[in-house]
């Protein structure tokens, strides 16, 4: 196994991250967002406010720096963002500034077919507080099987009964050439050859994308796009969506503060892309 399991609590070189109004307003059209005129803070800097789901993004390098990790000796193309978990610790988030992310190998799970890495990531600002809280994990494909740990099971099952709510948002044809310019400048989401190269017919949607377009599912169904009322939201990602797709985001409430979600596109209702995914609200 080119994995070496005594990576697990290594600590990656912190990452800078700095920004302005335009990168906030930038994210906000990446995901979606200006379609709806309440969602007009979000991509206009009079009374400008920031997307819950904007908290992937200053750590995101993490992602790819795993494959740098001495111990950890895998092929890029083997890497598959598999699940995602976002927290925001620090209210109101600021909509410019520096902040600084601190990524540590937190787990390394056995999953017979792969092995999934997790990658606990705080971002602080300037005065040391943190903003986001994020965990991503990676799976990769063909490293598993090695007698480790399997993991806690997701969980976050949609209950036996319809939803409490549905939403859909349809995708641009060039949303992920939008989305891209917000740091994730994978070919696979622009280029026809590469993605042909990965199975696919044509460039697949960003997994961080359908998030931020479900997270803004949930902000405007049980926040009333109030950002401070978001909390965090945990998803797995399961199937590619593509650029100019319906996204239908399926939603159950748990609890006052748990909101279970499901999402899957118009076009292949019978295939979810995000499963075991919750939202946390503030109540």
């Amino acid at each position: 196994m080119p994995i070496d399991l005594s990576v697990v609590g290594y600590e990656l070189a912190p990452m800078e991250f700095t920004y302005e109004q335009r990168d906030i307003m930038l994210y906000a059209l990446g995901v979606g967002a200006g379609v709806e005129a309440d969602e007009l803070k979000f991509v206009y800097e009079n009374g400008l406010e920031v997307l819950p789901t904007f908290g992937v993004v200053p750590p995101f390098p993490a992602l790819m720096g795993l494959v740098g990790v001495e111990g950890v000796d895998i092929n890029v193309v083997m890497l598959l963002h598999g699940e995602q978990y976002l927290e925001v610790r620090k209210y109101p988030i600021p909509v410019a500034g520096k902040l600084i992310s601190k990524p540590r190998i937190s787990n390394i799970y056995d999953k017979t077919k792969g092995a999934l890495v997790e990658m606990e990531v705080d971002t602080v600002d300037e005065s040391g507080d943190v903003v986001f809280h994020n965990v991503f994990g990676s799976f990769i494909r063909g490293e598993g099987d090695f007698g480790g740990e399997r993991g806690p099971e997701p969980g976050n099952e949609p209950p036996e009964r319809d939803p409490d709510k549905v939403a859909e948002m349809k995708t641009l044809p060039q949303q992920a050439m939008i989305y891209r310019l917000s740091g994730d400048y994978n070919p696979l989401h622009i280029d026809p050859n590469i993605s042909g190269m990965a199975g696919y017919d044509r460039p697949i949607l960003h997994g961080l994308c359908t998030f931020g377009h479900v997270g803004r599912a949930v902000l405007r169904e049980y926040c009333g796009n109030d950002p401070a009322k978001f909390k965090a939201i945990k998803v797995r990602f399961s199937r590619p969506v593509f650029p100019g797709d319906t996204i239908i985001t399926e939603m159950w409430k748990e609890s006052d503060d748990k909101i279970i979600v499901r999402a899957s596109t118009k076009e292949r209702p019978d295939e979810y892309c995000l499963t075991s995914a919750a939202v946390w609200l503030n109540t």
